[in-house]
């Protein structure tokens, strides 16, 4: 009896069927960051709007630098003459591009592959998922000085004129600087008679007041440059690189 059941339990061994090897899961999610090949920025995945009607999109981590506009410049010939004016309040390559309008800005884009954000997608990203809140960090004006280059602030704040990108904290979607450093133009025109453009953020010549993210600079001529207005990029979800 003993030898029968040992040869019982051998024989169902060797009966059973060979094992299958489980199917290799790949992993669809999206991307949560990217570099986009013409112009090596980093770009983050803004997830689609909960509170909005919104798509994901990808936006810039960092306004566009005065590095990544002379390349645009280098490249393409285009006619830029104004960089006295820009190393005064922006210094080194890793500043933020200051004195363009918003042709100059557009023709960056159309370089890159990329667009200006409309308002709706700048705020949504701006808000880095935080849902009515005056700032891009909360409602509390006191950590104005870890998130924005400003006027007043202390702190991490050390710089008289626009400070070098991404050297304060990002919000929630791991964005930099869309409080304060510069004003940013977006697309779509203002008003009816379609001959003014908006800039969102505040810039470094403003207090913390203007940094409430819901504040508009608008009625803005195309054509205007200060010190103060600059510019980052988005591209659709999926990102169609160039």
């Amino acid at each position: 009896m003993l030898l029968m059941l040992l040869f019982v339990f051998v024989g169902c061994g060797e009966d059973e069927p060979e094992k299958v090897k489980p199917k290799e899961v790949v992993d669809e999610a999206p991307e949560e960051g990217i570099i986009w090949k013409k112009d090596g920025a980093r770009m983050a995945l803004i997830p689609a709007g909960s509170m909005v009607e919104l798509d994901a999109f990808y936006m810039d981590i960092h306004e566009v630098t005065v590095q990544k506009f002379k390349k645009f410049v280098r490249e393409t010939g285009y006619e830029y003459d104004r960089w006295d004016d820009v190393a005064e309040y922006s210094p080194t390559s890793k500043h933020p591009m200051i004195f363009v309008n918003l042709h100059e800005a557009t023709a960056y884009c159309e370089w890159s592959g990329k667009r200006l954000p409309t308002e709706t997608e700048w705020e949504f990203a701006a808000r880095g998922g935080l849902v009515d809140k005056t700032f891009t960090w909360g409602d509390d004006e006191g950590p104005a000085q870890h998130y924005a280059n400003c006027t007043g602030m202390k702190g991490r704040d050390k710089w008289k004129y626009c400070a070098p990108v991404g050297r304060l904290k990002p919000n929630g979607y791991g964005l930099c600087d869309m409080s304060g450093n510069v004003w940013e133009w977006c697309r779509g025109w203002y008003g009816s008679d379609r001959g003014s453009r908006v800039l969102r953020g505040g810039s470094w010549s403003d207090d913390s007041d203007y940094l409430r993210v819901a504040n508009r600079n608008d009625g803005i001529s195309p054509t205007d440059i200060t010190s103060g207005y600059g510019f980052r990029c988005v591209s659709g979800f999926p990102a169609a690189q160039q």
